[in-house]
């Protein structure tokens, strides 16, 4: 599994429009229900806040990775946005958060899948070169290709 399966164009959103983390939530639920993500986008969305009333998934470095494990998610996907100008996130560092990952899996594949997931991202987020080359991405074709071609 790649990043690059989990993800395509329809889950990309190079500029967010939301000002606020509930906003930029509620966007990238969109983002996946209009890929044919999901069976029920509010059973979803309750998943999602029920996973950050447990902490935070602003991890830091400017990123956050919401992610919901739900009967409501169709089948394993990624969704990507960025909010240059960044949001209040109540990040563990406390600094605001320009790149969004959503995660959505379905609940029959909880553990692994989603484990899998954070592991694959995780892996890149933690280059800053990675996270410097992801902000300075102009299409979206540009992010599957990043995704793609950075190995680590």
């Amino acid at each position: 599994m790649t990043v690059t399966q989990l993800m395509t164009k329809q889950l990309v959103k190079l500029q967010l429009d939301g000002t606020t983390k509930d906003e930029i939530m509620e966007e990238m639920i969109g983002l996946i229900d209009g890929a044919g993500g999901l069976v029920d986008r509010e059973q979803y969305k309750q998943a999602l806040y029920d996973r950050e009333r447990e902490g935070s998934t602003g991890i830091g470095f400017g990123i956050a990775i919401p992610h919901g494990k739900s009967d409501a998610v169709k089948h394993p996907c990624l969704a990507f946005g960025m909010k240059h100008e960044g949001v209040d996130w109540d990040s563990l560092d406390g600094e605001k958060v320009k790149l969004i990952f959503m995660i959505a899996v379905p609940e029959q594949y909880a553990g692994n899948e989603h484990l899998k997931i954070l592991q694959l991202l995780a892996r890149k987020l933690m280059d800053e070169t990675f996270r410097e080359q992801l902000l300075t991405v102009r299409k979206v074709e540009d992010v599957l290709q990043l995704f793609e071609t950075f190995q680590s």
